[in-house]
């Protein structure tokens, strides 16, 4: 650990020495990196109580049983047991620690919906060149267009001392999620009556932010290239979605493309964007939902509420172990709580308000954002009356093949539809996301390859 902090120290050393005056945080601010924070910018210290234990590296090294690249992840932590169940019974014992939007799953589904609480494992990694790449952009990285964007940043965690909302926002949106990632996955929307049709697709992304080949020269505005080709159901089959994810979506919007296979032919997709409804999750997800949230935060005010102590999923592997049925995960209103395991995190706070004229769905989100990895773990969505509407929830888990701390399941619950619709199931498919797969070269992100690969 000794090493990993010089050579954190170095690398603040070099940045600043290329000029302190683009820093975003003071050069006192970022020694803090790899000493009293974690190289991620979390607290790396316990909480008074001993609940929450000191960060000391996360999962380094991968557990016994896990051989090879694409392998279903088995188990971190398979001795772990429930230290207690929260239920509707006994949840006003624990209602400081739970989000608004937990709160409104107990009342929504009081006789089934409980979080068993595990002990907390604070495994959350990530490689040394991140961290390494994280502390340079600490005193490099800068907004840009208020907000819209930053420059100076690559790699890494751009703001890993948040000064404002928006800078947190950007630490979820451009997380580590390895480079080139390819996946055979299955999404649903799971009816008021527990049924469901699954929708399975190949998946590929680019992560260009994260290419270790390239820099914040090469990035030109782009984030990550994503391909999606749907396998089944058959009236789906051969379709296809390619995307170039721009960093600065105002200046330049994301631009996408859909492949019909009936008319063979490729159509540009030109608001795929904001509260644009994903047809595929059967109006349970907003284009801006996916990935818990992403693309332009520029309709919103966004405010850095500051930290809490919050129940979140965490080192949820059996919700994709292999094998696990789809049927017996999904229940009617919700996951199968015997397979989800919950623990106290520290999570960063961010709330988004509509702005005055600006057009969504949502007149308030609220994201609650693990201190560890920047992934956002849950958040609250409301309606033009101020209501909470929408509960999304990520199910993360330590891909300790990277490692990296990432969503296994993707959850996007309706109150008042009282449905609801997951991402990413495979645990029914011989394997999961792969992230040893050579890089692609430039054009295999390109229009022509959705005609050339989108058949039936």
């Amino acid at each position: 650990m000794l090493k990993k902090h010089t050579l954190i120290g170095a690398a603040i050393a070099l940045a600043l020495s290329a000029g302190s005056v683009l820093a975003a945080v003071s050069p006192q601010e970022a020694a803090k990196l790899g000493t009293s924070l974690t190289p991620m910018g979390g607290e790396k210290a316990g909480n008074a109580a001993g609940t929450i234990p000191a960060w000391t590296g996360g999962i380094t090294t991968k557990p016994a049983g896990y051989t090879k690249p694409g392998q279903h992840h088995p188990d971190a932590f398979p001795e772990d047991k429930p230290l207690y169940t929260i239920t509707k019974a006994n949840l006003d014992q624990y209602k400081a620690n739970l989000t608004p939007g937990v709160i409104a799953l107990f009342n929504a589904y009081p006789n089934s919906f409980r979080l068993p609480v595990y002990p907390t494992r604070r495994s959350g990694s990530a490689p040394q060149w991140v961290y390494e790449n994280t502390a340079k952009n600490a005193v490099n990285a800068k907004l840009v267009e208020g907000g819209n964007g930053f420059v100076d940043a690559f790699g890494g965690v751009p703001f890993p001392i948040p000064q404002n909302g928006v800078e947190a926002l950007w630490n979820h949106v451009a997380r580590y999620r390895g480079s080139y990632i390819v996946r055979r996955a299955s999404e649903v929307a799971v009816q008021r009556n527990g049924d469901y049709t699954p929708v399975t697709s190949q998946q590929e992304a680019l992560f260009r932010f994260y290419n270790p080949k390239g820099s914040a020269a090469d990035l030109n505005n782009t984030l990550f290239d994503y391909l999606s080709f749907t396998k089944s159901p058959a009236r789906l089959a051969g379709g296809a979605v390619l995307v170039h994810e721009t960093l600065d979506q105002v200046k330049e919007p994301r631009q996408a493309w859909g492949y019909n296979a009936g008319q063979r032919r490729v159509r540009r997709a030109p608001n795929l964007a904001y509260d644009t409804p994903i047809s595929a999750a059967d109006g349970l997800r907003t284009a801006d939902d996916t990935d818990m949230f992403n693309g332009a935060p520029d309709r919103y005010e966004w405010k850095l509420v500051g930290k809490k102590e919050v129940y979140i999923p965490y080192n949820n592997y059996k919700v994709t172990a292999a094998g696990v049925k789809y049927k017996d995960l999904l229940q009617v209103g919700h996951l199968n709580p015997d397979l989800t395991r919950w623990e106290l995190h520290r999570v960063w706070v961010v709330e988004g308000k509509l702005k005055a004229g600006a057009r969504h769905i949502y007149s308030k989100r609220v994201l609650f954002l693990d201190e560890d990895s920047w992934q956002a773990a849950e958040v609250d969505q409301y309606d033009g009356r101020g209501d909470l509407w929408r509960v999304s929830v990520a199910y993360l888990k330590n891909f300790y093949e990277l490692p990296t701390t990432w969503s296994a399941l993707d959850v996007f619950h309706d109150l008042q539809a009282r449905r609801y619709h997951v991402q990413n199931l495979d645990s029914e498919e011989s394997g999961t996301i792969d992230f040893s797969q050579p890089l692609p070269d430039d054009g295999y992100f390109k229009p022509a390859a959705l005609r050339r690969r989108g058949t039936r």
